[in-house]
């Protein structure tokens, strides 16, 4: 299963940078005929909350009609039938890469550590840089539930400085 994800992986990364996409992610989920691919694209150079940036109903379209040829003539999808999903990674886009850290200082958080940082496994705050590996998060602007999570007053001013290597999950924190 591995090794497909990472063929499709290729191909999906080799489609979209020929359309001036990105692959955020691939996922392939379920078994027999429920079976879901879903690919999620963005447009490099796209911040978060950028109106003007992002991808387009017609790059996701576009993508799909390449991409899903290409998979079904090169029959790198095991087992037969499966549903193509195309899609943005949305407002609250997971960050995984060293580049989507970079890509989005400045921007509110949410994270999960693999190990405890200040007895504290979840974090929420404004990542304020990401240098050498490491992320520094301003949690002042948490959330009342995340700062109650993480045991700090309101309006106290905290930063927290994590291993990129101890972060186990992340994703933006949409601003309105």
């Amino acid at each position: 299963m591995a090794l497909e994800l990472d063929r499709i992986r290729e191909i999906a990364e080799r489609v979209a940078s020929s359309s001036g996409l990105e692959v955020v992610d691939v996922e392939l989920r379920g078994s027999g005929p429920a079976r879901m691919l879903r690919v999620f694209l963005d447009k490099p150079g796209a911040a978060a909350g950028d109106a003007l940036g992002g991808v387009t109903h017609g790059d996701c379209a576009d993508f799909s009609r390449e991409f899903g040829t290409i998979l079904d003539v090169e029959d790198v999808v095991p087992g037969g039938s499966y549903t193509l999903e195309v899609s943005s990674p949305g407002l609250d886009r997971k960050l995984t890469k060293a580049a989507d850290f970079e890509r989005f200082v400045g921007s509110r958080v949410k994270l999960m550590t693999r190990q405890p940082v200040n007895n504290n496994r979840h974090f929420e705050g404004r990542l304020e840089s990401f240098r050498d590996g490491r992320l520094i998060l301003d949690t002042s602007v948490a959330s009342k539930k995340s700062r109650k999570k993480m045991g700090a007053a309101a309006g106290e001013r905290q930063k927290v400085e994590i291993e990129f290597a101890n972060v186990e999950k992340a994703n933006l924190v949409p601003e309105i």
